[in-house]
């Protein structure tokens, strides 16, 4: 109760934000057809930036409703006024239900913390940029000292109406399907006006979510931006 009662709050604080979105996603990968919903927030200030998104899938086996949550919250420090590195922190985690049936169940997902170096660039007009992140991992009841290589980008193109962003992550965990996960997930959006936009996003990923080796599952998608 405390966890859904935390998620809750997060996701009434993203409504009163800036910067902030709301996506709706039909995922329509093999065996997968479920909706997902993405609070998302990137908010930079003065000391460097905050970003933090909750995900919400919905109907995945014979669940109805909410089958799970997942959450993650960072933070970047600058090192310096002329400097592109930050201080990178970062928290994830989640839980979920199953139900094949009459056979059902909870689960979480480990808790993960990370910290480490940030480098990012931006041009002048903020039409395109990127970061990379090196940082150290520990996965609650997995391992307590790992690691993970992040990437993210944006490019908008033909005066912003159209939108590629996206990240990729490549980190090391004990898992029974491969020690070495890979996921990204890019999106191409068409922006109709400032605040409305629709597209897709196709996670690809290796040994991802308890699904062994590769796997690639395309979404069509709608986004609000506040």
């Amino acid at each position: 109760m405390k966890r859904v009662l935390l998620v809750l709050i997060v996701f009434c604080a993203a409504l009163t934000a800036k910067s902030q979105n709301i996506q709706t996603h039909y995922d329509f990968g093999k065996d997968r057809e479920y909706l997902t919903t993405t609070v998302e927030m990137f908010k930079p200030d003065k000391l460097g930036n905050t970003f933090f998104f909750i995900d919400f899938n919905y109907g995945k086996g014979d669940v109805e409703g909410v089958s799970d949550a997942y959450f993650e919250i960072a933070r970047c420090f600058k090192l310096g006024k002329k400097t592109p590195l930050s201080w990178h922190a970062e928290y994830n985690g989640g839980f979920g239900q199953w139900k094949a049936g009459d056979a059902g169940g909870a689960f979480t997902i480990n808790d993960a913390w990370l910290t480490g170096l940030d480098y990012s660039w931006n041009n002048e007009d903020f039409s395109k940029g990127f970061s990379l992140k090196a940082l150290f991992k520990t996965i609650r009841n997995t391992n307590d000292a790992s690691f993970q290589l992040t990437g993210v980008w944006y490019v908008h193109m033909l005066d912003r109406k159209l939108s590629f962003t996206g990240f990729a992550d490549f980190w090391k965990e004990d898992n029974p399907h491969g020690d070495y996960i890979f996921l990204t997930e890019p999106q191409l959006w068409y922006n109709v006006c400032k605040h409305f936009s629709f597209g897709t996003e196709v996670e690809i990923s290796n040994n991802f979510a308890g699904m062994d080796g590769f796997k690639v599952n395309p979404t069509v998608a709608a986004k609000w931006t506040f």
